[in-house]
This record gives C-alpha cells, structure tokens and sequence, in this order.
C-alpha cells in the first residue's frame, strides 16, 4: 500500500470517527501540510464520498450522505457488533452489545443515501416511532453522534406528567441498562449534570456548535444513570426534614441529593419517593447516620411503614 493510500484511508477514518474537522487538526494529525489534506480530500471525492467543505476560521471538512454508498472503515468492535447483531437479529433478539451496534447504525445514517435509507427504514421502525424499549431509533441515533461529535444539541423533553420543554444540553454518554437508554448530559441552562430517559425525548437539533470537553468516571455515569432509574417523587408523597443544612446534605448525598431543599438555614426537605412503604424505608436508610430528621407521610403510610420497622426490630431482636 503506498503512503498516499495510507494517507488516503487514515483521513477517511478520521472524517468517519468526528462529524467535523478543520483543516490544520486534520494536517497535525496526519503529520502532513493542509495543501496535501486539501488533495486527499479531493481524491476522497474522486471515489464517490461526499465531503462537504466550509471557509473560514471556524470551516473545516464534514463527511456527508451522497448518491451512492462508500465503502465504511469500521473498528473491530463495530464489526463484531454487525457479525453478532445479525445472529441475534435471526433469533428476534438483541442481548448485549447495543452501544457498539447503535455505534455502528450512527456511521451509516450518516453516510447512507436517501434513496437505501428509505429502504432499511421499510423493513423496520419508521423516524419518530418507538421500538420495543420505547426509545425512537432516529433519536438514539442522533444523540449517539452528538456523543461520538461532543456537539449541543437542542432536545424537546417530555418529563413524566408534565409538559414538553426544550433543554439545551451538551451530551456525553448514551447507556442502555434495563431495557432503556439513558441520556447523560451537561445541561447549558441549569449549569449542572442531568440524565434524560431516551423514550422521552420526541426531537434532537443539532446544533452544530462543539461542546466545552468535560470528564466523568465510569463509576460517576453509573450513579447519574442509576439515580434517574430509582429516584421519583412519587405516591406516597414522603418527605424528609432533616437537621442539615442544603448544601451539607448535597455534598453528604451526592446525586441521591436530588430534590432536595432549603427548609430555612439549618435544614434541608428531602422528597423521598416511592410505590410503598418499603420503598420510603429504603430511601431513609441513605440520611446521614446520626443526623436528626422527621418523616412528613400521609397516616396510612405511616402505620403501613412503622408496622414494617416493628417486625425488621422484632426480628434482628430474636
């Protein structure tokens, strides 16, 4: 393979791992001049990949659909994904591997023609319609590419029983767990992390301005993802008053810290939600040991969650 053909498919690569590039960051890392990424560029073209190109100080290459499909520079985990997801596909089942497949549909909705797009769409969910876990397949593609790009985008939110909003939000990760995908994001207008169930997410805009590069640990992505699959304010409406003020209770809970508020100086109201009393008794297991705190529940549950703690004494007493 001579250099120039090397060159040729490293540049590919690159314009299929990013949804956008500038001439000088293609140059570094190629270890080339950007007059020879200006010419591989135009040798890209010569065999049918559509690289769109914009001027200017902020311009740069962005790989595009064109009339026909180009051959794909996939990594070893994308096409294990393909080889497995075929096999699951036959048996009418997908178990595992649904980031690297979902990774694998983004490179191919970027790139695939209309014309082959209409079909694939024939044989399954249309745009805008929910699969089996609830989540629209155009949806999780676009937010995959605004994870893979770190690009903002503008999402219209339905939260549980409220009314749609639009957040604009830079995302990070997207994780499947449970039977859902997960939206770990930085939120531009509340200026903190949030995390947003896929299924509620009815659009995603581009918006085709990169995000500030922001980092959190497996572990970090884990507890946002399971916070927002645990936390509701829900029935029977529970709450904490605990001898603490906000901003120590925040920090002593982390995420678990999550509607919490002021209830003056020196305490803090704690929502704690739930679909029983063993759900409320769960949540008040993570206060802070030897902290004092009230518990503010309707009297039925509050017989229903003292005649649960009776027999948990009863029994470690025996």
């Amino acid at each position: 393979m001579s250099d120039t053909t090397a060159r040729a498919l490293s540049l590919l690569n690159l314009l299929q791992s990013h949804r956008h590039w500038s001439a000088p960051e293609l140059a570094r890392r190629l270890g080339v001049t950007v007059r020879t990424v200006r010419r591989d560029v135009g040798r890209l073209r010569d065999l049918g990949y559509r690289i769109d190109s914009a001027p200017g100080a902020f311009g740069g290459y962005r790989l595009e659909a064109g009339a026909s499909l180009p051959p794909l520079l996939l990594s070893d985990e994308e096409a294990v994904a393909i080889a497995i997801g075929l096999r699951l596909v036959a048996a009418g089942r997908l178990a595992r591997g649904a980031e690297f497949a979902l990774s694998v549909l983004a490179k191919l909705e970027q790139v695939l023609p209309a014309r082959l797009r209409r079909r694939v769409r024939a044989f399954g969910p249309e745009p805008g319609t929910a699969g089996r876990d609830g989540a629209a397949t155009d949806v999780l593609v676009d937010l995959a590419l605004a994870c893979r790009d770190r690009e903002r985008v503008r999402l219209r939110y339905r939260p549980g029983g409220g009314e749609e909003q639009e957040r604009r939000v830079e995302p990070h990760t997207l994780v499947p767990t449970g039977g859902d995908w997960y939206l770990v994001c930085w939120d531009l207008d509340r200026a903190d992390w949030r995390t947003f169930r896929a299924d509620r997410l009815a659009a995603v805009e581009h918006l085709r301005v990169g995000g500030t590069p922001r980092t959190l640990s497996p572990k970090q992505v884990d507890e946002f993802v399971t916070v927002a699959r645990t936390w509701s304010p829900g029935v029977p409406d529970a709450a904490a008053v605990v001898d603490m003020p906000l901003a120590a209770f925040q920090a002593a809970l982390g995420e678990w810290a999550k509607g919490a508020t002021a209830e003056g100086p020196e305490r803090t109201r704690w929502p704690v939600g739930g679909a029983s009393a063993r759900d409320i008794a769960y949540g008040l297991s993570w206060l802070p040991a030897g902290t004092p705190y009230r518990v503010e529940i309707p009297d039925a549950d509050r017989a229903e969650l003292r005649a649960l703690l009776a027999r948990t004494a009863d029994a470690l007493d025996r």
